[in-house]
């Protein structure tokens, strides 16, 4: 957004829950826990899909991405909100707040790619398992890994830009936790029908068409786990896909029920608790749902740990 005429402009207020002050030290604990947690949950993934040549598999090689993500997601907001919550100055430089924007909307983009190609090999693993290795080869996973970052800040710097550009007229006070495209729309002092247009049309391209791809994926696996004559080998491949499929309903889920409705129409205390959900909370269980109660990523612990003790 263009800055105020005055000179004398220092950025934004971002006034998080500053009309609840008596949720503010409850909610500084809790992003706090959540954050420590998530960021060990997730850098265990990283360090262990790294470390331990059996992970070294598609699947463990996109989940290391997305723990990766999630971690730069949750940093992007996490520091800027508990500082928000403890401090007296709730502002943000108007730097800061356009490097908030673009990480938020790009990570928001790749996660919603990176999923779908996830659900894309889980697919080739259980319907094609002959030729699993054959589909889905380093080269192709890498290229796979390196579209969805591209797709996803390709967006970002676009939508920043047209954000960012509108005409502020002295609007600073940001009634949001960090700074997001819709709360940001309602500050502008113009017309903002054709950047809401194109903000639907970008969250049907990265919200509905992905969700799409994921659905038939799955609609896919469910005939061929029933082949499987192995009951142990259908509980795994049913278990498996149906951690994935729970992290896409929830993240999905929250981010359609944001981004696919005008922002004219939001309740601010809905928008505050899906964005902290999606922000703080799907991070955190994606290391629960997938990896951490697999039987592999738990044998490389035990290993690692006994090393250790070693």
């Amino acid at each position: 957004m263009e800055r105020a005429n005055d000179s004398t402009f220092s950025g934004f207020i971002l006034l998080g829950f500053s009309n609840r002050p008596q949720l503010e030290t409850a909610l500084f604990v809790a992003i706090l826990i959540i954050y420590f947690l998530s960021f060990l949950g997730n850098g265990t993934i990283i360090l262990l899909s790294v470390l331990d040549p059996r992970l070294h598999t598609p699947m463990y090689f996109f989940l290391s991405n997305l723990s990766f993500m999630d971690l730069c997601l949750t940093t992007c907001t996490v520091p800027q909100t508990v500082a928000n919550f403890k401090g007296k100055d709730k502002t943000i430089t108007y730097g800061g707040c356009v490097t908030q924007l673009f990480l938020a909307l790009g990570l928001g983009g790749v996660e919603c790619v990176l999923l779908s190609v996830m659900a894309y090999d889980r697919y080739a693993a259980v319907c094609r398992p002959l030729h699993y290795m054959v589909i889905m080869h380093p080269q192709l996973c890498l290229q796979l890994v390196v579209t969805a970052w591209l797709t996803g800040f390709g967006n970002s710097v676009v939508q920043t830009a047209l954000t960012m550009t509108l005409p502020l007229c002295g609007k600073n006070r940001v009634d949001h936790f960090f700074c997001e495209v819709p709360v940001m729309l309602k500050l502008a002092c113009t017309n903002t029908s054709i950047n809401e247009a194109e903000l639907f049309a970008v969250s049907v391209f990265f919200l509905v068409v992905p969700l799409s791809l994921i659905l038939v994926s799955y609609g896919h696996i469910p005939r061929a786990v029933l082949k499987i004559k192995s009951a142990h080998g259908r509980w795994k491949a049913f278990g498996t896909c149906g951690s994935h499929l729970m992290v896409v309903i929830i993240f999905f889920g929250t981010l359609i029920s944001m981004y696919l409705q005008p922002p004219s129409s939001y309740s601010q205390d809905v928008n505050k608790s899906i964005a902290l959900f999606y922000t703080l909370v799907t991070p955190l269980l994606n290391p629960l749902i997938y990896p951490l109660r697999n039987k592999e990523v738990k044998g490389v612990l035990r290993r690692l740990v006994r090393r250790t003790r070693d």
